[in-house]
């Protein structure tokens, strides 16, 4: 299966406005990703870092990664293996950062209607996630090349495969 695509992903629920600080704590920001991201959502989900699974899906509301331009605040959920965002409405630099390190985001207008803990299905190159009951939920156009780099594990993954192709990263 593609990084576009995935079933079964379990949602955790955040609320709006969900800052780069909270994901990438400053306290935290002088150590290496691993630290880092041990500390992710500390101040709103304390349980999140040590209890996220690879695939699982973080659902929250408009606004997010709003603040700095951080890198870390994206690579801390590739990281902890979150397969995709999906908010009404992203930060514009955490956009652009997050699709760089490979992080997918997914721009759902309905997103608030996807329950804690729920399992959905999403294809972003279809626009769509799937809910339990079979609700599919519209999501905004992703462009290609953005889609691309997502699945080559981020941009600089990508001109890796690119200009030295053969080798890894």
């Amino acid at each position: 299966m593609s990084a576009s695509r995935a079933a079964g992903a379990r949602a955790w629920r955040l609320g709006a406005d969900v800052d780069t600080d909270a994901l990438a704590p400053g306290h935290a920001m002088k150590h290496g990703i691993e630290v880092i991201a041990a500390h992710c959502l500390e101040s709103v989900r304390p349980e999140f870092a040590a209890g996220v699974r690879p695939g699982d899906v973080v659902v929250a509301g408009p606004n997010f990664g709003i603040g700095s331009s951080r890198e870390q605040a994206a690579s801390v959920l590739v990281h902890l293996g979150v397969a995709a965002v999906v908010a009404p409405s992203f930060s514009g630099l955490y956009f652009r950062n997050a699709f760089n390190v490979g992080m997918l985001l997914l721009t759902c207008a309905e997103a608030g209607a996807i329950a804690e803990g729920e399992r959905i299905a999403f294809d972003a190159r279809a626009g769509r996630v799937v809910r339990e009951g079979g609700e599919v939920l519209a999501c905004e156009p992703i462009a290609g090349f953005l889609l691309d780099m997502v699945e080559a594990g981020g941009l600089l993954a990508q001109l890796q495969q690119r200009f030295h192709p053969g080798t890894s990263s």
